[in-house]
């Protein structure tokens, strides 16, 4: 993989932060490319050099997230939903403006979508429509409706300020998912 010029990823990160600030500030639909590019302390060629426009900003930033969700929940394939969660609530924490941004307010329902996509994809690996328990249910609502829950218990993390510390999320939403999954 070739290595990234230390200038055009110092420029990235800052743009991206840019973007997330502005966010937590107001409507994605009122930011300008200028807005971001003030707020960056770059030039608006800058932007447009990585990014067709802020929606594409927006698009990248979104899926490089759930890419490195999708890494974790790889590397903790092995875990319990206890210890697997842990890792996820520790990305979430160390990405807080990110997370809180998309999350906690009406920042891009396309993430929550998103988000929302890859918790069932990782939990279909993870379903088994033999056991007991699941007799009779559709594995589709078993799915929507945990993968729901997931979703729905950061969201309330988030809105709420994280009133719990990540470890104890972690630990709460995997004993359910262990419990029931």
């Amino acid at each position: 993989m070739p290595k990234v010029d230390r200038r055009i990823a110092k420029s990235q990160v800052a743009i991206k932060k840019a973007v997330t600030e502005l966010m937590a500030e107001k409507s994605f639909d009122d930011i300008t490319i200028q807005d971001i590019a003030d707020r960056a302390d770059v030039n608006r060629g800058t932007i447009y050099l990585h990014y067709t426009d802020k929606y594409d900003l927006l698009d990248k930033m979104i899926e490089e997230h759930i890419e490195n969700l999708r890494e974790l929940c790889q590397s903790a394939s092995e875990m319990t939903f206890q210890e697997g969660n842990y890792v996820w609530y520790e990305y979430f924490e160390s990405n807080y403006l990110f997370f809180s941004t998309m999350l906690a307010s009406k920042g891009a329902p396309y993430f929550r979508s998103r988000f929302l996509d890859l918790v069932v994809e990782e939990f279909r690996a993870e379903m088994d429509e033999e056991i007991e328990k699941n007799e009779g249910l559709n594995e589709e609502v078993i799915l929507q409706f945990f993968g729901s829950a997931v979703v729905g218990s950061v969201e309330w993390w988030f809105k709420n300020g994280m009133p719990l510390p990540a470890r104890d999320m972690a630990e709460q939403t995997g004993a359910l998912l262990d419990r029931n999954f």
